[in-house]
């Protein structure tokens, strides 16, 4: 049931009689937006006393060139902030993933090193000139490398890297062969 206070607001905001807020607010579930829709709807919204208009059918949005206009300010910086909020989001869960999986380099069974996927994407990043070369020179001196963790340590990705140890390997023989 419809509050005398949410009948006066509708009342005064739609410039209509009492009894025409009560009857839009009772046919609205007391919902004052949906009321001002109402009563729109009807016909029954006033003009506001100091001039302009409002509506809120799409058409209303609608330049006199038939484009759209901008959406309202608040809309537009709600937009925004969802974008970043997506954005930092998606920022930190990379960052969680690449600390909680570690890129390990194995010799003769023992880890030599075990660093997280972050410092190693840096350093591929960053230095790559100096650490794609060390990683294949190590492929040759019985070096493996493995990924451990709960994205990366999958042997559908480990089966990938050990390829690549297999083909030195290969490569190895051959060489030694001539």
């Amino acid at each position: 049931m419809a509050t005398l206070e949410q009948v006066e607001k509708l009342r005064q905001y739609a410039n209509v009689s009492f009894a025409e807020a009560k009857e839009a607010l009772e046919a609205c579930g007391d919902n004052l937006l949906d009321a001002v829709v109402y009563l729109e709807k009807k016909g029954k919204v006033k003009e506001p006393a100091q001039g302009g208009r409002y509506d809120t059918s799409s058409s209303a949005q609608e330049t006199q060139s038939g484009q759209t206009s901008a959406p309202p300010p608040r809309e537009e910086q709600r937009r925004h902030c969802h974008r970043a909020d997506n954005f930092w989001k998606t920022i930190g869960d990379l960052l969680k993933k690449g600390l909680s999986n570690h890129f390990e380099v194995i010799r003769k069974g023992e880890v030599l090193i075990s660093i997280p996927v972050i410092v190693l994407v840096f350093l591929l990043v960053f230095t790559f000139w100096i650490t794609l070369p060390l990683m294949i020179v190590g492929l040759f001196f019985d070096c493996t490398y493995h990924f451990r963790g709960p994205d990366l340590g999958k042997d559908s990705v480990n089966r990938i890297v050990d390829s690549a140890s297999e083909v030195a390997e290969d490569i190895k023989k051959n060489f030694t062969k001539e």
